[in-house]
Formats: structure tokens, C-alpha cells, sequence
């Protein structure tokens, strides 16, 4: 067991801190104290020593330089046991510290402000309270180091039981958390500067393809748990959701739940991978998932024609789904979804009276966008055995105005439209991916085949199935044909335009296939695989 005679307490949150400090005042332990933290708690009425009482300096250069000094970090770092150490404190006057309890600057919730200027970035990293907490943790032995308000009461406690002492085990578990605190910032710090130029260099890249943006020499991460989920991808399987600094608020890890049971891994995946294709369209759109692909896509006038289109899709399979709006939810919207089981519904906002006719379905979670700052241009993660995949995520957007007609016939208008339609939902259907299509609704979809022309095969089933005429649709098609088959069964299915990315050494086999068929084909000249 260890003393305590004095105790360091300077926090940026002060949760919890006037209680602690009155707890230890009642045990006789002095307190040392800077800036905020010493005022508070002597308008509270504790008597409080300042630091620049101890070190003989004032605080410094706007607050920067407080505890930075021999007569603290020796007063923390000294073993007490060490007779030549116990000499150095004598000698210069430094009255050992055996408790500290620091809180750092809010980084990461500084990084979460929307507008944030770098140079509030800056003034957020701590520097005199991690080297404190890394002094104190350090020296573990014979100093206690707290880090998280909710050990304030029970050092307390322990320490009321042991008249004024605390054992070695909870001054090495504080250790290991106070570790884990300042791996953890330092990470966050790295990460987000990381990202702030690399998210603008990424957006440089999207507007001129001839800008280069590389991946770091090292990577480091740090997420800090939000909530345990209800499971992982199967039952048996535990997962949690974690938030990454970097992302800034940004993205469907920061979506407010307003209702429903607890979220599950696959409910997250789902509702991410909706998300995205309904924010392709500018127009109102609903995207209806399962299990990551979209089963029903549509644009419409309206947000609820946009509904009542994609769910006549494939309305067995929407049984179940994720659903995304890129417009917030209305009263007519809501109502026309009440009807269809759904795990869960994202929406940039929802409508009073939308939340009203879906407040009977206790179960149906409903995820708030408004509260995020936007899209997350964070690199994209992928644990492989012994190592991390690391990719820029695949923002690239549609652009039809680069896209190279290659055969005889030029599509109509009308095609034109319903191809661009078709390859923004392409992009988000697992590979290899085939979207049969019109103008601003889905037909059919083929996903995740093992062949390209069984993608197109299964898609012109599945539109037949659901009763869908295929003749006059076009067709997407995620990557290039390899052979003139996918082509011909397209076009057997009653298919009129084609548009690919182009780039098979058998291009002029298929392009030829296509003019003999009488298809228009476009070429846009990127590949859209999604593993």
C-alpha cells in the first residue's frame, strides 16, 4: 500500500472533479492545482496550492507551459525508495506527488466541429497532461494516475478504507488505462492530421484525375467503443461499434437512432451500403438493401413515388430490408413503408408527422443523418490474417460526359438517361454486378456472380420472375465484358444500350457483337468491382 500526502489535479472535463477533490481533501491529501480546475474548486471553497506556487513560474505563452518543470514531473517521477533520488528532491526543494488526475484537451471532439480551422486543431493537443499522465503511469509504484472520471469514487473509496493508501493492483490498473489514454489521443492526433490533408488531397484527386494521393508509410488507429451491438454477423458472434476521430462526425457511425431494438452488426453494413447509393441521385431516390445489395432502386417526382417504384421491384425480397431516402422522410412516405416489415429506415431527416405514423413499430429503428457533418473520406479498412487492406474509398462519380459511344447506333435520350440511372446503382451491387434498367428504376439485378454472363442471365430471370418486360431496358455492367455472350444474352433478353467500363482485349469481339445486334454501347472507362 502507497499514500497519498498530495495530489495533482488539473482536467479539462471537470465532471466529477469537485467531488473527488472534496473526498480527498477529506482524507488530509493537499491539493495542487492549475488554471480552471484551481478556480472552480476554490470557489467551492477548497483550499488549492497553484502550481506556479511550486514551480516559482507563472503559466506561460497563453496557457501552453504550466507543468512543465523538474519540480513537478521530479516530483512524480522520483522512486521513492531510492535513497539517491530522495537526496535530488531534497536538494532542490521538490515535494514528491502521489496522486494525479488529468483529463487532456478535447482533440477529438474539437475535430468533430463542423468548420473546424486547423489551427484549433492545433491548440487542442495537450502536451503538459500527457507527459504528466506518462510521468505518473510510469512510475506506477509509487504513483496513482487517473485518467477516467469514473474512478474517482472508488480511489476515494479505497483510499478512505486504507487511511489514505492504495494497493499496487489498482495503481497498475490505473497505469494500464492512463497507457492506453495517451496511445490512444496520440493515434487520434496522427489520424485526423493524416486525413486532413489526405481528405482534401483525395477531393483534389476526384476533380483532376491527373493529382496523386498517397497512402501513409505508417497508419495509426484509434476508436474509441460507442455502443456494444446486439450481435455480430451471426448470433454466436460478438461486435461492437467503434468511432474513428479521424471521420470527423462524418458518415452512418454518427446517425442518431431515434427508435427501434438495438442495432446489429449486419443492420449497420446494410444501412451504410443503402446510404450510399441513395446518395447518388440528386432527384428524390429510395434504395432498398439486403444483405448489402440493393433490391429495389427508383427515383421518382416525389420521395413516396420513389418508394412505391423501387419496392415494385422485388417486393419479396424487400421483406426484411434496410432502406435509405436521400430527402427526409414525409407523412406520405411513412405511410406507404408502414405496410412493409423493414429492419431499418436512414434518412437524412424525419418529418414529425413521419415519425408519428411509424411510432406503432417499436422495433423498426429509425436512423438520423442530420446530426453528421457529412460524407467520410476516410480510408477504407479491410483485416486481413496478419495484416490491413487499406484503400481510398471508391467516391468516383458518374460523369456521362466522358463516357465514349463505340458502336454504329448512338443511344436515344431516353437511354441515355436510364444508362447513367443503371451505373450509378451498378457501382454498389457486389461483383460481378449486371443492373437491368429504365429510366429511373431498376429491373432486374444480377450480383455477385462468379461469371459475368451468369450475372446477366440471373438479372433477366429475376426480372422475368417479378414480371418485369425486359424489352427496351439497358443494361450496366460493373466491369468489362471479357466475351461477346454477356452481349448476346442481354440483347436476347430484350436489352437496347449497354453501357461498361471497356478495356477487354476482346473489346472489338464485343463491340462487334453489339452493332450486329443493333445496340448502342458506351464505354465509361472505369471499373467499379466491390469485393
Amino acid at each position: 500500500m502507497k499514500k497519498i500526502y498530495r495530489a495533482l489535479v488539473s482536467v479539462s472535463d471537470k465532471t466529477g472533479v469537485v467531488d473527488f477533490a472534496q473526498g480527498l481533501t477529506a482524507l488530509g491529501i493537499e491539493i495542487v492545482s492549475t488554471g480552471g480546475t484551481a478556480k472552480l474548486l476554490r470557489e467551492r471553497g477548497l483550499k488549492i496550492r497553484d502550481v506556479s506556487e511550486i514551480t516559482g513560474f507563472p503559466e506561460m505563452l497563453d496557457g501552453r507551459i504550466k507543468t512543465l518543470h523538474p519540480k513537478i514531473h521530479g516530483a512524480i517521477l522520483a522512486i521513492r525508495d531510492n535513497p539517491e533520488h530522495g537526496q535530488q528532491l531534497k536538494a532542490y526543494g521538490i515535494e514528491p506527488i502521489d496522486l494525479v488526475a488529468v483529463n487532456l484537451y478535447p482533440f477529438e471532439q474539437t475535430a468533430t466541429r463542423p468548420g473546424v480551422r486547423l489551427e484549433e486543431l492545433i491548440e487542442n493537443i495537450d502536451i503538459g497532461g500527457a507527459s504528466m499522465i506518462r510521468s505518473a503511469a510510469k512510475n506506477f509504484e509509487d504513483v496513482a494516475v487517473i485518467v477516467d472520471a469514473a474512478d474517482y469514487g472508488p480511489v476515494v473509496e479505497e483510499a478512505r478504507r486504507n487511511s489514505g493508501a492504495l494497493c499496487r493492483e489498482t495503481r497498475a490498473r490505473l497505469a494500464r488505462k492512463a497507457f492506453a489514454i495517451t496511445a490512444a489521443y496520440d493515434a487520434a492526433i496522427s489520424t485526423v492530421l493524416e486525413n486532413w490533408t489526405g481528405s482534401q488531397a483525395m477531393r483534389m484527386e476526384l476533380a483532376d484525375s491527373s493529382q496523386s494521393f498517397s497512402l501513409p508509410d505508417n497508419l495509426y488507429l484509434s476508436f474509441r467503443k460507442a455502443i456494444d451491438l446486439r450481435y455480430g454477423e451471426n448470433p454466436h458472434q460478438k461486435a461492437a461499434l467503434y468511432l474513428d476521430p479521424a471521420a470527423a462526425g462524418r458518415g452512418m457511425a454518427y446517425a442518431r437512432q431515434l427508435q427501434g431494438k438495438e442495432l446489429s452488426f449486419n443492420n449497420l453494413v446494410d444501412l451504410e451500403a443503402a446510404w450510399r447509393l441513395a446518395g447518388e441521385f440528386d432527384e428524390p431516390a429510395t434504395a432498398i438493401i439486403k444483405h448489402t445489395n440493393p433490391c429495389g432502386v427508383a427515383t421518382g417526382s416525389t420521395l413516396a413515388e420513389s418508394y412505391r417504384r423501387a419496392l415494385g421491384v422485388d417486393p419479396i425480397s424487400a421483406f426484411g430490408s434496410v432502406i435509405a431516402f436521400n430527402q427526409a422522410l414525409d407523412a406520405a412516405t411513412a405511410e406507404a413503408l408502414s405496410k412493409l416489415y423493414v429492419e431499418a429506415v436512414v434518412a437524412p431527416a424525419f418529418a414529425p408527422a413521419a415519425l408519428e405514423k411509424l411510432s406503432g413499430k417499436k422495433n423498426l429503428r429509425l436512423m438520423d443523418m442530420s446530426a453528421t457533418q457529412g460524407d467520410d473520406l476516410s480510408l477504407q479498412l479491410k483485416r486481413i490474417g496478419g495484416g490491413l487492406l487499406v484503400q481510398t474509398p471508391d467516391t468516383f462519380p458518374a460523369r456521362p460526359r466522358d463516357w465514349k459511344c463505340v458502336t454504329e447506333r448512338q443511344p436515344t435520350e431516353s437511354e441515355r438517361r436510364a444508362l447513367v440511372f443503371a451505373w450509378k446503382v451498378v457501382k454498389h451491387v457486389k461483383s460481378n454486378a449486371i443492373v437491368y434498367a429504365r429510366e429511373g428504376v431498376v429491373v432486374g439485378i444480377g450480383a455477385g456472380q462468379m461469371s459475368r454472363v451468369d450475372a446477366v442471365k440471373v438479372a433477366a430471370m429475376k426480372a422475368r420472375d417479378l414480371k418485369h418486360p425486359l424489352s427496351g431496358t439497358v443494361v450496366a455492367s460493373d466491369a468489362f465484358f471479357p466475351f461477346p455472350d454477356g452481349v448476346e444474352e442481354a440483347a436476347q433478353a430484350g436489352a437496347t444500350a449497354i453501357v461498361q467500363p471497356g478495356g477487354s482485349i476482346k473489346d472489338s469481339d464485343v463491340i462487334a457483337a453489339a452493332d450486329r445486334l443493333g445496340l448502342a454501347m458506351l464505354f465509361t472507362g472505369v471499373r467499379h468491382f466491390r469485393h
